[in-house]
């Protein structure tokens, strides 16, 4: 049986550019890019899981978030359900706190990145959705 995931990810956009994360290469699809986040823990709602996953990873503080976009996932090892929040406002600077990559990138060139397959239809939705 396949373990199963609540996750939520940050959709934070700046001047036609995104922030995105390199996982780690040691943690499940390690050494792709993907929307900062990660697990809500069984007593958080969504929305403190993203803020605290936010502020642990990156360090911004998240003022205004609105449900983008939810994804089920079946990865042969494990199953995830994300919640995709596009950030209105946040403050401080970005930063890859737990020594992960992160960078600004154009909005038109995230197909260019190699993403785990659950992000793949939000990074559709975004290139369509051009610009943010």
């Amino acid at each position: 049986m396949t373990a199963s995931l609540k996750v939520v990810a940050a959709i934070l956009c700046r001047d036609g550019k995104v922030l995105v994360a390199k996982r780690p290469e040691h943690k499940h699809q390690g050494g792709k890019w993907e929307f900062p986040g990660g697990k809500v823990e069984p007593y958080e709602e969504n929305l403190a899981a993203l803020k605290r996953e936010c502020l642990e990873e990156i360090g911004i503080h998240i003022q205004k978030a609105n449900l983008f976009h939810s994804v089920s996932f079946n990865y042969p090892d494990q199953s995830v359900a994300i919640d995709f929040y596009l950030i209105d406002e946040f403050s401080g600077t970005a930063s890859g706190l737990e020594e992960q990559e992160v960078k600004w990138v154009d909005l038109s060139s995230l197909n260019d990145l190699t993403f785990p397959a659950a992000n793949q239809p939000v990074v559709d939705m975004l290139l369509a959705k051009q610009p943010i």
